[in-house]
């Protein structure tokens, strides 16, 4: 038994670090918002969004897998530079904005804990992920990234901590009380956009394209057909397993605040050490400090995650050398890349810039991006010049272009209350 769970565990990668890492600092202001401002008015959207974003995630993980290449390096050899460049860019912006606030929020829950300066934390916790990233070898960073997963169990142990009413939670998920006014809309666009996030996509393309690297022998599927029955069921499993965990994480943190700050009156949660904070007096030491240090554990894997990301997309997109398994010297662009971003994050919280409102509006701007982005993704993935003869079959396709007619919708549904 002790064997196969070890053998399940490793066959985990990409696709768990993916889904652990959509629930960092920035995501749990965002679901702590939505369980404080509608209670469990909102617990339906992150069920219907796992197999979405399951699919979704499955789709760009065999791109990388299949190609050989990253999405931005496909967009670069398929499309128009201009679409190369607007994406790319957007996506720098959005990761830095992000950067900052969870920064920001792991400098906040540290003072909340043992006290001190949140700037000089945050600027400590900067150093130490640019560190990470240089002079940690990607045989290394990868498990590391893997283990530092178990942070967010934190808040399945926060959730057995609260009174929970099991019978309107479920009453609520299933008839769900929408409201058809703005600030619904905006924060439903928010929770979408925390949960399938542009940067994901990039990283775990990314990251297949690292593991295929790293691996002796190991050449893309278009190149390698024989080795795709393998590869393709590990990315259906490492993908399903590292979604539904998140999601379970993010109804968690839903649940949790909707039990004690909602019921209590407080419905403005800004960050995540703000909704640490609020729970304190309502339930209790241990249970803020679980909800703190997971802040923190959770952004020691994001940091690196959105950097990463970054760098791979603006690396490919200028055809530099890129990966975690080359040494800093022998890929000094996509480094580079890596470094300003979190600098510039950590910059941003020593600036008048509320990186936190900033936040707010990045996880909208996120939700708005992944539609234009999703669209040209499920475009690469039923292309033969680009797949092979590993076009996406019919179920996966329709469950990508759902996912991003939700998305669309959503948007369209924001733009709409805010107009009228």
């Amino acid at each position: 038994m002790i064997a196969r769970v070890k053998t399940f565990l490793r066959r985990l990668g990409p696709g768990l670090i993916t889904g652990a890492a959509d629930d960092d600092p920035s995501g749990i202001a965002t679901y702590s918002q939505a369980g404080a401002q509608f209670g469990f008015g909102m617990l339906w959207s992150v069920l219907l969004t796992t197999p979405l974003m399951v699919g979704i995630q499955i789709v760009s993980a065999r791109i990388g897998r299949v190609t050989g290449h990253g999405i931005a390096r496909n967009i670069r050899d398929h499309y128009p530079r201009p679409l190369l460049y607007f994406v790319v860019g957007l996506l720098v912006m959005a990761n830095t904005l992000n950067i900052a606030a969870d920064i920001g929020a792991m400098g906040e829950a540290l003072q909340l804990v043992v006290g001190g300066a949140p700037h000089y934390h945050a600027l400590g916790f900067g150093l130490i992920a640019v560190a990470f990233q240089l002079f940690v070898p990607y045989q290394r960073l990868a498990p590391v990234l893997k283990w530092l997963t178990l942070s967010l169990v934190s808040y399945a142990f926060v959730l057995l901590l609260v009174d929970v009413p099991w019978g309107q939670v479920a009453a609520e998920t299933l008839l769900p009380p929408i409201s058809f006014k703005s600030d619904y809309f905006v924060l439903l666009v928010g929770v979408l956009g925390t949960t399938i996030s542009p940067y994901l996509f990039f990283w775990q393309a990314s990251q297949e394209v690292e593991e295929q690297r790293a691996g002796e022998g190991e050449e893309p599927l278009r190149d390698a057909p024989e080795h795709a029955r393998k590869h393709l069921r590990r990315i259906k499993l490492d993908t399903w397993f590292g979604m539904v965990f998140s999601n379970v994480i993010a109804l968690a943190i839903m649940m949790t605040t909707a039990v004690t700050l909602h019921t209590a009156g407080i419905t403005d949660i800004q960050t995540s050490a703000q909704a640490a904070q609020a729970l304190r007096p309502l339930a209790g030491e241990f249970t803020f400090t679980l909800f703190a240090m997971g802040i923190i554990g959770t952004g020691m894997l994001a940091v690196p995650v959105l950097a990463g990301s970054a760098a791979y997309a603006v690396a490919e997109s200028m055809k530099w050398p890129i990966g975690h398994a080359l040494k800093p010297l022998e890929a000094k662009g996509f480094y580079s890349i890596i470094t300003a971003a979190t600098l510039i994050g950590v910059a941003i919280d020593f600036s008048p810039l509320d990186p936190f409102k900033a936040l707010y509006w990045a996880a909208i701007f996120n939700g708005v991006v992944a539609v234009p982005i999703m669209v040209v993704m499920m475009r690469m993935a039923v292309r033969p010049d680009i797949m092979g003869t590993f076009v996406i079959r019919p179920r996966l396709r329709r469950l990508g272009w759902f996912a991003t007619a939700l998305m669309a919708a959503a948007v369209v549904a924001m733009l709409t209350t805010q107009l009228v």
